[in-house]
């Protein structure tokens, strides 16, 4: 790698993010690179709804090519996101991680995380794929109420999500409940009921995020009707760390809340600025040399990352992260955690001194946004609350 203007003491834990971009069905308030797999038949592999073998194949040709930039690092945590992965099969999900671990360094205690959506449940599936290598289980769930998962476009209804869950609980010793908040028409008894609901199936994990309006989505161009106002949204997500603090969760992240010991590791080497390689249709990547930072994104559309990808050539941008730009990128992650960072973490990370970071942090401390002591600052509940806010204090200046 040519040199560049940092000089980083260490490189970060590495993780990496494999992409499999096809869903039953595209939900409207969804922004992510994800395809409906019915518009791909008739144009698969092996007669499949999938092309499970070419894309896989074009993964792995993705990670031989990136192999060189990662060369001899230990990994803590493999990320299988999408789309819905759990549409594909345990035999290629083991076939996945099988690769995986022929051509990289995993720590021993490696997680693995894939994300499941209870309308690709079938019984035992869940628990071939912990035989497969899978160690964490995320259940795309978002409600347990039929009305809001009809409106939410969900394939699944409440009886199903159940059952994934508990099917879920009896396969992996950690997984986690994804729901969402401040839906159309949606009251704080209404949420009380889903949030009474995802507790009592005793999750390690619970991840409760608010539904938003994101560009590009069909929510976006048609926006539900009576969306909870922002002050009743407020006291929804206070209604949220209310119950969850009762059932023994406790939220490290803004939108994530855990028992002792079930944290999200891969999620917490992101937000502490870690590396993670992308691999797969659009996967974004962030990696660390001794004197630059890389964002990388692969090619988005599934066919032509595939075609791309067992060209040698997958990455469709790769850039430096600009030296400006760094308090910014830093803190976007950083300050989405309830524990904020140290000041030595930020100059490992960053190869910058505290100094360069001086001045905003005193203006988010003045305004309420933002504690510190000698050691590290951390967002205060205000803070929490605007968070936008506070980020945009690290902007670069000019």
């Amino acid at each position: 790698m040519r040199p560049g203007p940092l000089q980083l003491p260490a490189l970060p834990p590495l993780s990496i993010y494999v992409h499999l971009p096809w869903c039953l069905r595209k939900c409207p308030y969804c922004d992510f690179n994800s395809h409906e797999w019915k518009a791909r038949a008739g144009q698969t592999d092996e007669g499949d709804a999938i092309p499970e073998r070419r894309y896989l194949d074009a993964v792995m040709a993705d990670l031989d090519a990136a192999l060189p930039l990662v060369w001899g690092r230990s990994v803590h945590s493999i990320f299988i996101g999408g789309g819905t992965p759990s549409l594909f099969s345990p035999e290629g999900i083991d076939r996945l991680i099988g690769e995986l671990r022929a051509r990289l360094k995993l720590v021993p205690d490696c997680e693995i995380t894939l994300e499941a959506n209870p309308g690709t449940f079938e019984r035992e599936r869940f628990r071939a794929f912990r035989g497969a290598g899978v160690t964490r289980l995320s259940v795309g769930v978002q409600s347990f109420n039929d009305e809001y998962l009809k409106a939410l476009g969900r394939v699944h209804d409440r009886a199903q999500a159940i059952a994934a869950v508990e099917e879920a609980a009896s396969a992996f010793d950690t997984f986690n409940i994804d729901l969402m908040y401040a839906l159309p028409g949606q009251t704080r008894v209404q949420l009380q009921a889903d949030l009474d609901q995802a507790l009592a199936l005793a999750p390690p994990h619970l991840s409760v995020y608010h539904l938003t309006l994101e560009p590009n989505t069909y929510f976006a161009k048609y926006p539900p009707q009576n969306l909870p106002p922002e002050d009743e949204a407020y006291a929804m997500l206070d209604q949220i760390t209310d119950a969850t603090g009762r059932a023994g969760l406790s939220r490290y992240e803004v939108s994530a809340y855990a028992r002792a010991d079930h944290r999200c590791w891969h999620n917490l080497n992101y937000w502490q600025f870690g590396d993670y390689l992308g691999l797969g249709a659009g996967a974004h990547g962030k990696l660390s040399f001794a004197h630059r930072i890389v964002r990388q994104v692969r090619f988005r559309d599934p066919r032509m990352y595939m075609e791309k990808a067992l060209a040698g050539n997958a990455v469709a941008q790769s850039e430096d992260v600009a030296l400006a730009d760094l308090p910014f990128e830093y803190m976007l992650n950083a300050l989405r955690l309830r524990e904020g960072f140290s000041f030595a973490e930020f100059g490992e990370r960053t190869g910058l001194a505290i100094t360069a970071i001086q001045r905003a942090l005193d203006k988010a401390e003045k305004k309420g946004l933002l504690a510190r002591d000698l050691w590290r600052a951390w967002p205060t509940e205000q803070g929490f609350d605007f968070l936008s806010d506070l980020q945009e204090m690290f902007l670069p200046e000019g």
